[in-house]
């Protein structure tokens, strides 16, 4: 038996579970330990993910002196599942648990005098039956019993916390009959990570298409890697794109960035025929960690058309957060947005993110003499994010858009005669700006259901009645509202579900959406995204299966008049499925 003194309030039984169940998972280092700022302390930090990848928020991360059962440091991981805590030069071992989990630890950590460790931890979901503890028949038995003394504490310590690192809490004793353990790799060990995936996807404009996406993580050192990405199919709405990453931290301070891309967006009429459109774009960004708790972001954006068109785009990319407390974070940020509108799905590969990103409609793109151009928009925002507890969060944004030329697919539908042919498609070129507020609240239930909502009021442009008679008054400004509900839940089955609901009053038009960076799905109504593991029968590689369906209802933006009326083109129903594989 071991006693083990640990701090906690709502948490207390998943330490517990941390602690008692013997992980057979590994976590893998990732850069070596690097010379920190003046400080006599040590650093250890990094991130918590499951299995696909994914970032786990508000996992507790304890540490521990070797050969003792006093907790040291605890600390909780942010939203994008990192961590970070100060403590002593020592020898320690790290446990890392969330709910619903199950934890992992790693053993006689070194932790030298202004030095710094990098751990990425990686979690089961609990309820497989996978640990030695759920493989036992007497799991159930009373000496599993845990007995502890719940005691009030801060709820919040996902950068550093508050607690001295040399503090001892005695607030709840655990009695335990084993103690869990992990091995991690090497140090300077890093392996390549893969991801394919293949679906099938069908939309309510009748466009069919197959696709293979697939993307390669090769380490080239500790603080170096590559990553190699592409987009292929069968069927002429089938996206075409290759991609590579190449990121590398050349000290403690540092993160360079370089991307380029090359796409076929698709072809469009012509004079003699049709023509391919491809596109070229680069991107280039510096992270700056200026001192503890100020990042900054600075770069450059380009892209440019090639072949049937030479137009191109050029903007800075400049962005600042700053850290007001352990409860609120400030950021500013002035982007640009130069693909034409399109939904993406994120794939994380290990401190990464790629994009997967559906095919352009080219109704969107506005053609003047001949050649297309290129949607240039351009967005600076700044706002406060606060923690109102371990379980939601509160954000307030500003944003000022400005639309150079955007080209919007519309349909003009008599009201007189249901033959499509007498239907008209135009492409509108938008430009003008938006100017509004966006309010985001996010909540996690518990460990399985989390729910998100936000509202979003301002000067936008919105379709105008008189652009069906008089094509060069398209749009016009007004005030615009528009609100999103999400709910998603993770259960314990491998199963998971995000819902969002989508509503904007009136014909908004939205040259950058006012959620973008917050919100994945951009269609108007209902959209589901469903995600389940699947089976590996014992195979080294995870596989789970996608089903995607947007716009259920098939609500479509639009004005109408006394004889006819105009409706957008995209956000049309779709529906998405297909088979990710992890190795």
């Amino acid at each position: 038996m071991t006693a083990v003194t640990i701090r906690k309030t709502s948490f207390v039984s998943l330490l517990i579970f941390a602690a008692v169940a013997p992980s057979i998972f590994a976590s893998v280092p990732l850069p070596a330990p690097v010379a920190s700022v003046n400080s006599n302390l040590g650093v250890i930090k990094g991130i918590v993910r499951d299995q696909a990848g994914g970032p786990i928020a508000d996992a507790t991360v304890a540490i521990f002196r070797v050969g003792t059962s006093k907790l040291l440091k605890q600390v909780r991981s942010a939203s994008d599942g990192s961590f970070l805590a100060r403590i002593i030069p020592g020898t320690y071992t790290v446990l890392a648990v969330a709910e619903g989990f199950n934890p992992i630890t790693v053993s006689e950590i070194e932790v030298g005098r202004a030095s710094q460790l990098n751990y990425g931890f990686k979690l089961e979901r609990a309820g497989g039956g996978n640990t030695l503890p759920e493989k036992r028949l007497d799991r159930n038995n009373p000496k599993w019993a845990i007995r502890a003394a719940q005691v009030g504490r801060s709820i919040y310590q996902n950068v550093e916390g508050t607690t001295p690192p040399d503090a001892v809490a005695n607030n709840v004793e655990v009695t335990l009959d084993t103690e869990a353990d992990a091995v991690p790799e090497e140090k300077g060990s890093r392996d390549s990570q893969t991801v394919v995936e293949t679906y099938f996807a069908a939309g309510s404009d009748g466009g069919f298409y197959t696709g293979v996406n697939a993307a390669t993580l090769l380490p080239l050192a500790d603080n170096a890697e590559v990553i190699i990405a592409g987009q292929t199919g069968i069927g002429k709405r089938a996206p075409q794109r290759l991609e590579t990453q190449f990121k590398v931290r050349p000290n403690d301070l540092h993160q360079v960035n370089v991307t380029g891309s090359f796409a076929n967006l698709g072809s469009f009429g012509f004079e003699n025929g049709e023509k391919t459109l491809p596109q070229i774009s680069f991107q280039a960004t510096d992270e700056w960690k200026v001192r503890e708790g100020v990042i900054l972001v600075f770069g450059v954006d380009y892209s440019r058309f090639v072949g049937s068109g030479d137009d191109f785009a050029i903007s800075p990319r400049l962005g600042l957060q700053f850290d007001i407390d352990s409860k609120t974070r400030f950021r500013t940020a002035y982007t640009t947005n130069t693909e034409n509108r399109t939904w993406s799905k994120a794939v994380e590969l290990e401190n990464a993110q790629v994009l997967f990103r559906e095919p352009v409609a080219m109704q969107d793109i506005v053609i003047d003499n001949g050649k297309p151009l290129m949607n240039k928009s351009r967005r600076f925002e700044f706002g406060i994010e606060r923690v109102l507890d371990n379980k939601s969060s509160v954000e307030a944004n500003v944003f000022f858009d400005t639309t150079l030329s955007r080209g919007v697919g519309l349909a003009k539908m008599p009201f007189d005669t249901l033959d499509t042919a007498r239907f008209q498609e135009i492409t509108a070129n938008q430009q003008g700006g938006a100017r509004g507020l966006r309010l985001v609240y996010h909540r996690r239930i518990n460990g399985k259901f989390s729910a998100a909502a936000g509202y979003s009021f301002g000067m936008g442009q919105k379709l105008s009645g008189e652009g069906i008679s008089k094509p060069a008054e398209m749009f016009q400004n007004d005030v615009f509202q528009t609100f999103f509900g999400q709910f998603e839940a993770d259960l314990r089955t491998g199963t998971s579900v995000k819902t969002v609901f989508r509503l904007s009053p009136q014909a908004t038009v939205f040259a950058i959406d006012p959620f973008q960076g917050r919100l994945a799905i951009y269609d108007p109504s209902l959209s589901i995204l469903v995600t389940q593991n699947l089976p590996t029968l014992g195979l080294p590689f995870h596989a789970e299966a996608v089903v995607d369906a947007r716009n259920l209802f098939g609500f479509t933006t639009g004005v109408a008049g006394d004889e006819s009326s105009l409706r957008l083109t995209s956000q049309r129903r779709a529906l998405r499925g297909g088979i990710l594989v992890r190795f």
